[in-house]
């Protein structure tokens, strides 16, 4: 029987439908883009705006993001985001004191370094002249980041913003000694010690008390529909990894321990091996397990952003350029992580595009679940007067996405249009779309544009 899957997939024709299973087979086999390329040689309008400075992109890096607990579990969010901060001084040689200002998101902030973007300023030896500033937005703070560093640009205060986030979920606010935060966590996993355990961050709505696992339900998408997802994730990812294609991930030296060169979560598997997991959420009938969701994350992620003029002067070619960007919230009770499906259109009619201009598609899920609910939500309960178009799957996330990447809350947003600037250099085309959700039923869409060659 045909699944949701499919339908949520399909192109808007009379075509037939194919299977899940061979929708599944087909993904993990074919190449990430061949609409794009075909259209590169067309001549397309650019968005550059008459008397706007252009703003770009001209270096980014990430740390890998690894499973929080294990290798990075001794160092704290400073040691992450000041990695980022040299790894971008490095690789296109620039002067440290070229930087107006530093921003960085994080969401749970760790007691010493509460102020982790100034911390990681200084620890990477910036001046101390050099401003910078800490944001939080939920699982959408290294898009604000960038976001403010582009309004910072915009308006003339500044010509170069390092902007990012970072995340490190081990070291959360518990009111002890490091060491007994250490030994709490650990003796949390044992369950006949479990009174010991603090309490952890809740993957639930304060308000509402709804988890992602809610969503799905509500909107009747199976189990099978979710694993069949999340199994063309980590292999499109790790198809992706041996390939190169994730070129901003920059090695980390933990300190006494090896160097990690790459993301430690792209787990190919089975739909077999799927099937034995108990749900995570709503038990004992949810729908959300470990394989269709992102594990807790540890990780940063950061990028050199610049007036174009600046960056040409200074002799370094942009990437991309960083264009019409929408911030957007909603009912939190019913809609909670909905927020892509209502960024899409509202970007795209902001900028003067349609989904076929869209060559490049990265949005922010870090649940099976929650990219097919969307799907659902989008062509059932929008509301809109015209049709909300199905989202090309030759063009979504065909790197893996943030299910199989994973999510450090404070720093997926670079990570995302990184990803979505890569993937039009390395398929030709011109415009990306880079969506994300967050909690409290807020998300936030951008439109990247490559820059030219």
């Amino acid at each position: 029987m045909t699944t949701v899957l499919t339908y949520t997939f399909k192109k808007c024709t009379s075509d037939a439908l194919i299977t899940a299973s061979e929708w599944s087979l087909r993904f993990s086999i074919r190449p990430l883009s061949c609409s794009s390329q075909l259209r590169a040689t067309e001549t397309r309008k650019t968005l550059a705006k008459p008397n706007i400075r252009n703003i770009v992109v001209v270096d980014c890096v990430g740390t890998p993001f690894l499973l929080s607990g294990t290798s990075y579990k001794d160092l704290i969010p400073h040691d992450l985001a000041r990695a980022t901060l040299t790894g971008l001084l490095h690789q296109p040689s620039v002067p440290k004191e070229v930087a107006d200002y530093i921003i960085f998101g994080t969401v749970i902030q760790e007691v010493k370094t509460s102020h982790v973007a100034r911390e990681a300023a200084l620890g990477a030896a910036f001046s101390d002249k050099t401003p910078a500033h800490t944001v939080t937005m939920a699982c959408i703070s290294a898009n604000q980041a960038m976001t403010t560093g582009v309004g910072l640009i915009a308006s003339g205060q500044c010509d170069v913003i390092m902007a990012g986030g970072v995340e490190l979920m081990f070291h959360v606010p518990i009111r002890q000694s490091r060491k007994m935060r250490k030994l709490m966590l650990d003796l949390s996993k044992a369950k006949f010690l479990n009174f010991l355990a603090p309490e952890l961050p809740a993957v639930s709505e304060f308000s509402t008390s709804e988890t992602t696992g809610h969503s799905a339900d509500q909107l009747a998408v199976s189990r099978l529909e979710q694993d069949e997802y999340a199994l063309r994730c980590p292999s499109l990812a790790k198809k992706a990894q041996d390939e190169g294609l994730l070129s901003d991930v920059v090695p980390f030296k933990v300190p006494g321990k090896d160097t990690v060169t790459k993301h430690n979560g792209i787990r190919p598997s089975s739909l077999e091996q799927m099937a034995k997991l108990k749900p995570a959420f709503i038990k004992p009938y949810g729908t959300a397990k470990a394989a269709n969701s992102s594990f807790l994350t540890d990780g940063a992620s950061a990028m050199l952003i610049m007036a174009e003029e600046k960056a040409l002067a200074m002799g370094y070619k942009p990437k991309e350029c960083l264009r019409d960007f929408m911030y957007v919230s909603h009912n939190l009770k019913d809609q909670l992580l909905f927020r892509p499906t209502y960024a899409t259109p509202k970007i795209l009619e902001k900028a003067g595009l349609t989904m076929s201009d869209i060559d490049a598609f990265e949005f922010h899920k870090a649940f099976s679940g929650k990219i097919l609910a969307n799907f659902k939500f989008a062509q059932n309960y929008m509301g809109r007067k015209s049709k909300v178009t199905l989202l090309p799957s030759e063009k979504f996330n065909n790197w893996g996405g943030s299910l199989s990447l994973k999510h450090p809350f404070g720093a997926t947003g670079c990570r995302l249009v990184v990803a979505a600037a890569n993937r039009l250099r390395k398929e030709g085309g011109q415009y990306a779309l880079a969506a994300a959700c967050a909690a409290g039923g807020q998300g936030h869409g951008m439109i990247v544009e490559a820059y030219p060659k």
